[in-house]
């Protein structure tokens, strides 16, 4: 087999490591061999599989003669076509430091949010995308013309080039080029390696129904004479993650001071129920509220946590607090 029928290896192998990073994935890799996987992936593979789309062909040098009586121009013009091996590595990680956030502008708005999986799929597919419209366009070019990869176009720093005056160039700037990759891909690494921190919230709530102009509370606020009644909460999880939450339902028997104090003088616990919610559902959780005492000012007090709660819970330890205040029928 020639060097020439090699063309297309270099996006067999993009495709390849974009498919091991999502299988590693899916199946729970993790520590050093994800980040290893997922650092070529986010700073280099989509880059280089947009540039092989874009220039699926050699580097040709021509010249272009001109007239110096109709274009003042003396010299002959260089013409270029494709790319060299070290304006294909540049450009290979710019185009991927431009796409990667632009796969997690999208990431942000699923539910799963800005967290490594969701990106890391995304950049996967549009790796292998435009890997694939890189073997198309590079097949629909002629043999000699046709991009193929080499070992020296693998080591694109510090090669000899010659210019158009026929001298030998070892581009001692390369060295600032490469540096540069260096850290871009050093920190692609910390970014994979330290995912940001997601700010969640979960919303809780008291279900209404039948509310019409008549409606002076959103809820039943009425007992009777302490048999039991319905109360329907809603927990909606928008923690980016599954939680299991715990709804602990306590009656209070308070006074009222001036402005906003409040004064407890009795608690008492009436229901306790968990649930485990995934992540952007909503469940609809039913308490059993039975007042244990009487009083002219008492109150229906709902904690969520997340988890088990404390031994004594309490609106101060609760992640979220509903209060509801209730009266004699």
């Amino acid at each position: 087999m020639s060097d020439t029928d090699w063309w297309f290896f270099d996006l067999a192998l993009v495709i390849a490591a974009a498919g091991s990073v999502t299988f590693g994935v899916i199946f729970g890799i993790d520590g050093i061999v994800r980040l290893l996987l997922a650092i070529p992936l986010v700073c280099f593979l989509p880059g280089y599989a947009a540039v092989s789309a874009l220039f699926p062909d050699e580097p040709q040098d021509e010249y272009q003669a001109f007239d110096e009586g109709k274009t003042g121009l003396g010299n002959p013009l260089l013409v270029s076509g494709g790319l060299e091996s070290i304006e294909r590595t540049v450009m290979s990680v710019v185009f991927s430091v431009a796409l990667v956030p632009t796969i997690t502008l999208f990431a942000s708005a699923t539910p799963g949010g800005v967290t490594v999986e969701p990106v890391l799929f995304g950049v996967s597919i549009l790796t292998v995308a435009l890997a694939l419209v890189a073997i198309g366009a590079r097949y629909r070019c002629s043999p000699e013309q046709r991009y193929t990869p080499s070992l020296r176009s693998a080591v694109p720093f510090f090669t000899a080039r010659s210019t158009l005056y026929d001298r030998s160039s070892t581009r001692p700037y390369n060295v600032a080029i490469a540096v540069g990759i260096v850290l871009v891909v050093a920190s692609g690494g910390f970014a994979v390696a330290n995912p940001p921190q997601h700010d969640g919230f979960t919303e809780f709530a008291i279900e209404t129904e039948n509310l019409d102009g008549d409606t002076q509370t959103m809820y039943d606020s009425t007992y009777g004479d302490g048999s039991p009644q319905e109360l329907v909460a809603t927990i909606t999880n928008r923690e980016h993650e599954e939680q299991r939450y715990t709804t602990v339902v306590v009656l209070e028997d308070v006074s009222y001071g001036d402005g906003n104090d409040v004064t407890v003088h009795e608690r008492d616990e009436l229901d306790r129920r968990t649930a485990t919610v995934a992540a952007g559902e909503t469940h609809r959780q039913p308490l059993d509220v039975a007042p244990t005492m009487q009083d002219d000012e008492l109150r229906v007090t709902l904690l969520l946590y997340k988890g088990e709660p404390p031994s004594e819970p309490a609106a101060e330890n609760a992640y979220r607090v509903i209060r509801l205040p209730m009266e004699g029928a």
